[in-house]
């Protein structure tokens, strides 16, 4: 039964001339499926609906093609041929409850057009900000009444599918109006250039013509991004950006108001709270009489009341907590608190768009999958006869099959070797800004606690002996990995003979000791060459321990990986403020006397580093010896009833902890069925 406290959270809030269901909103965010993978797509939104969401958006949708962002996988509505697969979201949608918003964009200077070949459309002439080397063109008169025109020709459209809610972006420093808005592209001395009226007369047409276009059935929704964290260079929510909202008070029909750019709007927990953008959007709902919907990693029923409450939002909107949880509504009505999956904010989901794949989610392994490999957040398919499953190891991949594995109804034991659960988790959580990363293991401890059917051991490592005496059918092997401490990674692809035992910590050390590992006074170097949040957290975290800490890499940045994430400069910034000396493009060459020869990735110029303890953040090797073991002994299985070992997570093939959950899901999933990845789906 629902907590009466939560009761604003379901009740309907009017926009235009339509009303949701509740005040969760599912605000437009990127797939990596689009128009290339419809039905994946779909079925993703789908899942949503279904899990309680009033209102679900599309992606940012091109509405033309000088507007084209290939790679990427975004949504198309360039012509009538788009219909048909938009059609049919407005249709699940509308079955299952939930109105359907479109976020209509052009993307003006934020595009390369590489597969129209168009050259980009911009307000002045200015170098894309991509980063190919191309340059838009500036818009004459023809090109602002062409651009008007696809613009209402794409919401006509939008509504002939069957949309509620059309968008009009102008926010992440990516759409062509919020260009039109900013001086430091907009250059014109024309009527859509100088002042702050004249750079908002595009915004303010384009409204005006979707309102004229689709006003009397549908809503017509303003993205907007108030504040760029740029000061005086950029939108400020004390000023032009207030400006914009006062200007254009009631005029759409809802207000979805966030940060810019995109690395602003969708930080990571590492450097962010729950909440954290309602300072800068607060002011919004001062200005207008129409409904305002914010986002800001919100997990907590408490803090979504707490927001409606004091005046802030009127919906709660959501991207990332929607993705880790699509049924995130429903459990809060049906007073199942507790099963929410709650969003770690590491932003896996956004690097899965950066990379031009199919969305990923540590917390949630069947995002993405629900259409390929019908796979469902909530609902698992049961087994159908009596198993009996040995899972060794209780960190990310291992809880994750144990709890898929007992929601099917097979009879599980976890034995975990240490006295915490949670594997890597349980260190890595512990890092500077990493906290929320527990949730990964507590919701699966959760889960596993209320199974009837699961019994869970710490403190008992297992031998292959054991494991073949205990008898069980099935045996999954989630023993994790180690990291590697002779330096062996991308760039040294063999043991580096010249460090010295005395000299080295290695990752697990830290991981386990904290700033304890180390026992020398002097410098730390780390050297990384895994390019992701490890070096960097420790580099944090040993400086806050009061070391003198400096940070080499045969990269040219610190942690390039984070790009994706939307956190590499965030990191590089960090580091900076703490006066970690980062010395990027080198790899080590050699290491006497205390200290380290370091050799240029480009040059081959060596120069010499004062080092008293070396941390090589390279490279994991698989903690498998219990596999090579058993698959020694194989010829004794059947005659102690096992009929199968298999390995799961990082102790198969080291990788990031989504990977790890997924691929403990996936062992669950394909239990007694034969494996398919129904990679032709794809095609």
């Amino acid at each position: 039964m629902r907590d009466p406290r939560y009761d604003i959270l379901f009740e309907p809030v009017q926009i235009g001339p339509l009303t949701t269901r509740n005040r969760f909103f599912q605000v437009p965010h990127c797939s990596g499926m689009g128009h290339r993978y419809p039905e994946a797509d779909l079925a993703m939104r789908s899942m949503k609906a279904e899990g309680g969401w009033g209102v679900i958006s599309t992606q940012e949708t091109e509405i033309h093609p000088s507007s084209d962002l290939s790679p990427s996988n975004q949504g198309r509505i360039w012509d009538d041929r788009d219909l048909p697969r938009l059609r049919k979201m407005t249709e699940t949608l509308h079955k299952k409850g939930s109105l359907a918003a479109i976020q209509l964009v052009h993307n003006g200077i934020h595009t390369a057009n590489r597969l129209s070949r168009i050259a980009p459309y911009g307000p002045s002439d200015v170098v894309v900000d991509v980063t190919d080397p191309v340059q838009a063109r500036a818009m004459d008169k023809a090109d602002i009444a062409a651009f008007r025109k696809w613009h209402r020709d794409a919401a006509l459209r939008a509504k002939k599918a069957g949309f509620d809610i059309i968008y009009v972006y102008a926010g992440h420093d990516m759409t062509l109006l919020q260009h039109f808005l900013l001086k430091r592209y907009n250059s014109r001395s024309d009527e859509y250039g100088g002042s702050f009226e004249n750079r908002l007369r595009l915004f303010r047409e384009v409204l005006a013509d979707t309102r004229d276009a689709v006003g009397d059935s549908c809503a017509v929704a303003v993205r907007f991004a108030v504040e760029e964290l740029l000061g005086p260079a950029g939108l400020e929510h004390t000023g032009e950006g207030r400006d914009v909202v006062a200007a254009l008070a009631d005029e759409p029909d809802l207000w979805d108001v966030n940060l810019s750019n995109w690395s602003n709007d969708s930080q990571t927990a590492r450097f962010s709270q729950e909440g954290y953008q309602e300072d800068y959007v607060s002011f919004v709902k001062s200005l207008t009489t129409k409904p305002v919907v914010g986002v800001g990693r919100y997990t907590s029923p408490d803090s979504m009341v707490r927001a409606i409450r004091k005046g802030i939002l009127d919906l709660i909107g959501a991207a990332r907590p929607s993705i880790a949880d699509p049924f995130l509504p429903k459990k809060i009505e049906e007073g199942r608190i507790d099963d929410i999956r709650e969003c770690i904010g590491c932003n896996i989901c956004v690097a899965s768009d950066n990379t031009c794949v199919p969305l990923r989610c540590t917390q949630n392994p069947s995002i993405g999958e629900e259409w390929r490999k019908g796979w469902h957040p909530e609902v698992i398919p049961s087994l159908g006869k009596p198993q009996s499953v040995l899972v060794v190891g209780g960190g990310p991949a291992g809880l994750e099959a144990a709890r898929a594995l007992a929601q099917r109804g097979a009879e599980v034991v976890v034995a975990e070797a240490s006295q915490q659960w949670g594997g890597r988790v349980s260190h890595e959580s512990k890092l500077p800004g990493l906290a929320t990363w527990a949730r990964v293991s507590d919701w699966r401890m959760s889960q596993l606690r209320q199974a009837t059917n699961a019994e869970l051991y710490l403190d008992s490592p297992l031998t292959a002996d054991d494991i073949i005496a205990y008898q069980f059918q099935k045996v999954v092997l989630a023993t994790g990995a180690t990291w590697r401490t002779d330096g062996v990674g991308r760039v040294h692809r063999l043991p580096l003979p010249f460090l010295p035992s005395d000299a080295v910590v290695g990752v697990d050390d830290l991981l386990q000791k904290g700033a304890g590992a180390i026992s020398k006074s002097g410098r730390v170097v780390i050297f990384d060459d895994d390019h992701y949040y490890m070096a960097s957290a420790f580099a944090e975290m040993l400086v806050s321990a009061g070391y003198k800490v400096a940070f080499v890499t045969p990269s040219p940045i610190v942690a390039p990986w984070t790009e994706h994430t939307l956190e590499q400069a965030r990191i590089q910034q960090r580091l900076m403020e703490l006066d970690v000396e980062i010395i990027p493009l080198y790899q080590l060459a050699g290491f006497e006397g205390g200290e380290l020869t370091l050799e240029c990735v480009y040059s081959g110029a060596t120069k010499r580093l004062e080092c008293a303890t070396l941390v090589p953040v390279t490279s994991r090797l698989p903690s498998d010896h219990l596999w090579q073991e058993l698959q020694s002994r194989e010829a004794q299985w059947a005659d102690n009833g096992i009929e199968a070992v298999t390995r799961v997570g990082d102790c198969k093939a080291p990788g990031t902890i989504a990977a790890a959950v997924y691929d403990g899901h996936s062992y669950a999933q394909n239990l007694l069925a034969a494996p398919s990845d129904n990679y032709d789906r794809y095609r």
